[in-house]
């Protein structure tokens, strides 16, 4: 009895964990359908922080990659002065990279619900050489 009380109260915390990391999250960064991102996008610096290989394979017309791996050193690419709308292949890593935004003093940071596997708008494939 005893163990299965443990792993409820671990699943519980962890439930709980979630909740407020969402809840913290909602405050400062807009996630956004996929026709809210396109009446937006043009207008904000849009960044996809999947890797390279996962870029190439396709992206957002006009989306510029800088991976959430290589994020934190490459801030000064992105204008703290304008909006910032990020998508990655589901959303957890355009999650992941608005925090670090927040942290570094971005405020309109903007991500894609659901990411590029959701996304039917334009896209761009990087055309490899034989």
């Amino acid at each position: 009895m005893e163990i299965i009380l443990s792993i409820l109260l671990v699943i519980a915390a962890f439930i709980l964990i979630g909740v407020i990391r969402y809840i913290r999250t909602n405050k400062f960064l807009n996630t956004l359908t996929e026709s809210q991102f396109k009446e937006g996008y043009r207008k904000a610096q849009l960044i996809d922080v999947r890797e390279p290989n996962e870029f190439e394979r396709g992206h957002i017309l006009g989306a510029r990659n800088i991976p959430m791996s290589q994020l934190k050193q490459r801030l000064q690419e992105i204008r703290p002065d304008k909006p910032v709308y990020l998508y990655c292949q589901s959303g957890q890593r355009s999650l992941r990279a608005a925090t670090v935004l927040k942290k570094k003093g971005y405020q309109d940071l903007n991500h894609l619900k659901g990411g590029f596997r959701k996304w039917s708008g334009k896209v761009k494939v990087k055309k490899k050489g034989y």
